[in-house]
């Protein structure tokens, strides 16, 4: 199987690591991108072949993975058009919908559209993933093991969904960020060092997490059984409910949504 990736920034860089560690052969790997560092990094790190254009780059690849940003997506694979054949193309590139993308590739139709998020790049991410009908089986499941190697999947059938998948999965981590300093800057004027105040919230957020994952309850079962009446916990979420912490992180998912559909009508117009 020839895999061809065009760019080899940090989710290219994330995948390709992830695939060789889970047995994909380096040899069937091949990266486009315009930087000499880029493409020095991949090569020395994972034995791929690079090219600092698509001329030199495998015509008719059984893959081709978009991984350039969205705003240089129409330029970059101009040179491409003409030479997919038969290729599966897979978009990680955030807001560019299917439709713009098979016109820039001149009509090509068998793509798979993915949101990753950020953990992939530690192998702990999730991408929701959705294709267009063209896409054979064997296609989707070619996608799903190549996205598989930065973490689990999530098929979507409708492609307006992604937006959401993009607001509650790919813009997720920011919001748990957002929680985690919350809690350093509680745990600073509460009168810890910065070092105990991060070990404190990492560790919580990390070991909350984990027991969600384990449980086969809901979050908000959990939630009560940490909530004694009378007790600080109950203190301490009543003055978030005052002010409007969850429905602030709900409008907020909202909010980045919209923003994606917006987005995708600016990104993907010629």
């Amino acid at each position: 199987m020839k895999i061809v990736f065009l760019g080899g920034g940090n989710m290219a860089n994330a995948l390709i690591g992830g695939m060789i560690k889970q047995g994909f052969a380096a040899t069937d790997i091949d990266v486009i991108d315009l930087g000499t560092e880029a493409r020095a990094k991949l090569a020395g790190a994972y034995g791929v072949t690079c090219h600092a254009s698509a001329e030199t780059a495998p015509a008719g690849p059984d893959i081709l993975v978009l991984a350039v940003k969205p705003q240089q997506m129409k330029e970059a694979v101009a040179p491409l058009v003409g030479k997919l054949g038969n290729a599966l193309v897979i978009s990680i590139a955030a807001g560019l919908d299917m439709a713009a993308l098979s016109r820039w590739l001149g009509g090509h139709r068998q793509i798979v559209r993915c949101m990753p998020n950020t953990p992939a790049l530690i192998g702990a991410g999730i991408t929701g993933l959705c294709a267009l009908p063209e896409v054979s089986t064997d296609q989707r499941a070619a996608a799903d093991r190549v996205l598989r190697a930065v973490g689990t999947t999530l098929w979507i059938e409708d492609e307006a969904k992604i937006d959401g998948v993009t607001a509650i999965s790919g813009s997720g981590p920011a919001y748990v960020f957002l929680f985690i300093e919350a809690l350093q800057q509680a745990a600073a004027e509460l009168g810890f060092t910065p070092e105990q105040g991060r070990q404190l919230a990492l560790e919580t957020v990390q070991g909350a997490a984990a027991l969600a994952v384990q449980s086969p309850e809901p979050a908000s079962t959990l939630r009560e059984r940490v909530t004694s009446k009378g007790g600080t916990t109950e203190a301490a979420l009543r003055v978030m409910a005052e002010k409007g912490v969850k429905e602030g992180i709900v409008a907020g998912c909202h909010a980045a949504a919209a923003r994606g559909q917006e987005l995708g009508k600016i990104l993907g117009g010629d």
